[in-house]
């Protein structure tokens, strides 16, 4: 029986965790696409290329404006980035409280070598430097995480990839 995660629809669900963790591929099948506010295709809008790192500040700029849109309108969102610096899940938390979100962090906990098979098959790959360096980042998040305020924070594993999210009123 796969578990549930509920969240009222006034909440920011923020994914976290390393490239070819599952994030995108796991909202993608619970929301639809204008519910997912993603930085990837924040990037491939600023520049045609997704993977282009040269415009993350662009990018970036673009992914908070679209969440604070969302949010000044009521609707739920799910923000998907890595979100596995410290100062991302910050502005994110800071996001939520500004419009009286609910927000909820969903830490996809993925080993290494589960990454870096995806990332083999994938058509944006980062290659073994990029994953190595988010599963360095990601064991600090799962240490600071419970600190940061977040109303709930849920840690998916490989075994928990059938989850569901259930928004309630």
């Amino acid at each position: 029986m796969p578990s549930v995660i509920k969240v009222p629809r006034r909440t920011l669900l923020v994914l976290c965790g390393p490239a070819g963790s599952g994030k995108s591929t796991f909202v993608a099948q619970r929301f639809g696409a204008t519910t997912i506010v993603s930085s990837d295709y924040c990037r491939a809008m600023i520049c045609d290329d997704e993977t282009n790192q040269q415009v993350n500040r662009d990018t970036f700029d673009l992914f908070y404006y679209i969440i604070s849109k969302r949010l000044l309108l009521g609707r739920f969102t799910v923000a998907d980035s890595t979100a596995l610096q410290t100062e991302a899940r910050r502005r994110l938390r800071e996001l939520s409280r500004r419009f009286g979100y609910l927000g909820c962090l969903l830490i996809f906990n993925v080993s290494e070598a589960t990454c870096l098979a995806r990332d083999l098959v994938r058509e944006r790959k980062v290659g073994p430097q990029v994953i190595a360096y988010h599963m360095g980042l990601l064991q600090q998040t799962l240490r600071d995480a419970p600190y940061e305020g977040w109303e709930q924070v849920h840690v998916l594993g490989e075994e928990d990839m059938d989850a569901e999210v259930e928004i309630v009123m």
